[in-house]
């Protein structure tokens, strides 16, 4: 019950004020004269304002709604219809499907020094939308930078066989930074694969190398004339 009440507080601390006060504190006496104002306007230039003031929300959306720069108290709303004032309400559309890119190839330098590329892919969704909105710019143009930072960190203090061979792991040691890294976006971090592992140049050559002399007999055997062997073998008589 404490681990609930502690989770529940820690999530209160993330969001932003606006959220936590009543629809009644907040704007002042200015900002509710703004607001009649509006809904004013709303009314007698009806019906050509209905266009600007009624919003869907699709299923897999949430919206969030800003009157006069603060969020209106309920958090993110939807699927479904919503009324906007034109004049002082701002609508925000946050996309709640899972969503995946590609980390684009980086040049990593192993415990070992060696020089390896590699890229991966990750799978992420937008779990809570209004700190997705609140607390940063652009979260999934944040999380990918994050992402090619976190490979480039992880991998840094791996040596050569160990990227190869413990890919999973690796995997999931990503997963598990992206995701407490950006618990504060209101991001999720749901999988996180390792693609393609590419060795240097040098490198390639010496395992094509290695791999045909394991296949091709070391041992060399010319012919001779069988009148040669018989003289020999007379000789030594």
């Amino acid at each position: 019950m404490s681990e609930k009440r502690l989770g529940e507080n820690t999530h209160a601390r993330r969001l932003p004020d606006s959220t936590k006060d009543s629809p009644d504190t907040g704007l002042g006496i200015c900002g509710w004269i703004l607001v009649y104002v509006s809904f004013f306007l709303t009314i007698i230039t009806f019906p050509l304002s209905i266009w600007m003031c009624i919003k869907i929300v699709k299923e897999y959306e949430r919206a969030i709604i800003f009157r006069l720069g603060r969020i209106l108290q309920g958090g993110a709303k939807g699927p479904g219809l919503f009324f906007v004032l034109p004049c002082t309400d701002t609508f925000v559309k946050v996309d709640m499907r899972i969503i995946s890119f590609d980390i684009p190839p980086q040049e990593i330098l192993t415990k070992d020094s060696v020089t390896v590329s590699v890229d991966g892919v990750v799978y992420y969704r937008v779990q809570n939308a209004i700190l997705a909105v609140a607390n940063i710019t652009n979260a999934d143009s944040a999380t990918r930078l994050l992402a090619q930072t976190t490979l480039r960190n992880v991998l840094g203090t791996k040596n050569l066989a160990q990227i190869l061979s413990d890919r999973e792991e690796i995997a999931h040691n990503m997963q598990s930074t992206l995701d407490e890294a950006t618990d504060d976006w209101g991001i999720k971090v749901e999988r996180v694969e390792i693609k393609d592992v590419k060795l240097p140049v040098q490198l390639r050559y010496l395992q094509t190398l290695t791999t045909i002399a394991a296949e091709k007999n070391s041992t060399i055997v010319f012919p001779l004339p069988i009148d040669m062997l018989q003289g020999m073998m007379r000789g030594k008589q």
